[in-house]
C-alpha cells in the first residue's frame, strides 16, 4: 500500500504541474529549447505561440471538466446500479431526453473549440504588412536561408559536429554553425520548400511550423517579442540524418541585426562559402557515357 500511494501522489503532482503550467505557471529557466523531463511548451516568444497557449488553456480546462464528469458519472453508476442496490434491472431502453442532450452537447463543445481554432488558424497563415521576407529551404541535411530583401543574402545552417571549435560549449543536436538571425519586433514572412524531399520547419517557443515540399512555396509568419536563441528542428522524417537537421534563431534588437546584416552580406558574398560536391554529367541520350567523362561541379 505504501508503494501505491506514493506512485498515485507522483501521477497527481506530475499531472498538476502539467495543469499548472499549460495555465501559465511555467518556470523561467525553461525558456527557449526543450528540458529534460520538460511536460509543458516552451514560453511564448511571439504572439501566434502566445494564441497557440491560449487555445491549447482552453482547450485543457475543457477536457479536464469532461474527464471529472464522467469519471464520477462511472462511478456514481457503478454505486447506484450494482446487483445489490438493485437486484432488478431496469428495462429501459431509451430516453428522448439524454439522447439528444448527449448529441447537442458535444457539438456546442466542438464549436466552441473550433471558433478559436478557426480563427489561429488564419492568424498564422500570413501577416498583411511584412517588414522583411525570408525564405527557408529544407536540403537533406541542412537548412539554407535566404534574405530576399538583403540583396539576397543566402548560406547554409548546419549542425555542429565534433571538429567544430564549438562543439564542446554548444547544446547537442541543437546548435548550428550558422543561426538564423532575424530583428526583434518585426513582422517576418517565411516562405518555405524544398529542394528535394519533404522536411518541416519547427520552432516552438515562436509559433512557427510549416512543411518544406518540394515544388510548392508555404507562407507563415513570426513577430518576435524579445531577444534570444531559439531552438527548433525539422520535424518531418526525411531521411537517414532526419535527427541532424537543428534550427536556432538568434532574435537581435534592430541596431544589431542591421550590423550583422553589413558584415553577413560581406561573409557571405555570392555564398562563395557554399561547398562544392562533384557530380556526373548528364549522359547522352543513347549509349553509355564515354571513357573520361568530365564532372561538373555544382552547388548542393
Amino acid at each position: 500500500m505504501p508503494l501505491l500511494r506514493r506512485l498515485l501522489a507522483a501521477a497527481f503532482l506530475a499531472t498538476l504541474g502539467t495543469t499548472l503550467y499549460g495555465l501559465g505557471f511555467a518556470d523561467p529557466a525553461l525558456a527557449d529549447l526543450p528540458r529534460n523531463w520538460q511536460m509543458g511548451m516552451q514560453p511564448a516568444a511571439s504572439p501566434v505561440q502566445e494564441q497557440i497557449i491560449s487555445l491549447h488553456n482552453l482547450v485543457l480546462v475543457i477536457i479536464t471538466v469532461i474527464t471529472l464528469f464522467v469519471g464520477a458519472l462511472l462511478a456514481y453508476v457503478i454505486w447506484r446500479f450494482s446487483a445489490e442496490k438493485n437486484p432488478n434491472p431496469s428495462q429501459t431502453s431509451h430516453n428522448t431526453v439524454l439522447e439528444v442532450a448527449w448529441t447537442v452537447i458535444p457539438c456546442l463543445i466542438l464549436v466552441v473549440i473550433a471558433i478559436p481554432s478557426f480563427r489561429l488558424i488564419y492568424f498564422q497563415d500570413r501577416v498583411a504588412e511584412a517588414d522583411m521576407t525570408l525564405k527557408v529551404t529544407g536540403r537533406q541535411w541542412y537548412w539554407e536561408y535566404t534574405y530576399t530583401d538583403a540583396d539576397n543574402l543566402n548560406f547554409g545552417s548546419r549542425p555542429l559536429d565534433s571538429k567544430n571549435t564549438r562543439w564542446q560549449q554548444g547544446i547537442r543536436l541543437l546548435d548550428v554553425d550558422e543561426p538564423l538571425v532575424l530583428p526583434v519586433g518585426k513582422n517576418i514572412r517565411i516562405l518555405t520548400t524544398s529542394a528535394d524531399v519533404i522536411h518541416s520547419f519547427f520552432v516552438p517557443a515562436l509559433g512557427v511550423q510549416r512543411y518544406a515540399i518540394p515544388g510548392r512555396t508555404i507562407e507563415t509568419w513570426v513577430r518576435i517579442d524579445r531577444p534570444g536563441t531559439f531552438y527548433g528542428q525539422c520535424n518531418q522524417i526525411c531521411g537517414e540524418d532526419h535527427a541532424n537537421m537543428p534550427i536556432a534563431v538568434r532574435a537581435l534588437p534592430e541596431a544589431e541585426f542591421t550590423a550583422w546584416l553589413a558584415e553577413a552580406k560581406k561573409k557571405f558574398a555570392a555564398n562563395e562559402t557554399a561547398p562544392i560536391r562533384a557530380e556526373a554529367a548528364p549522359a547522352p541520350a543513347q549509349g553509355p557515357a564515354p571513357a573520361g567523362t568530365v564532372l561538373a561541379a555544382v552547388r548542393p
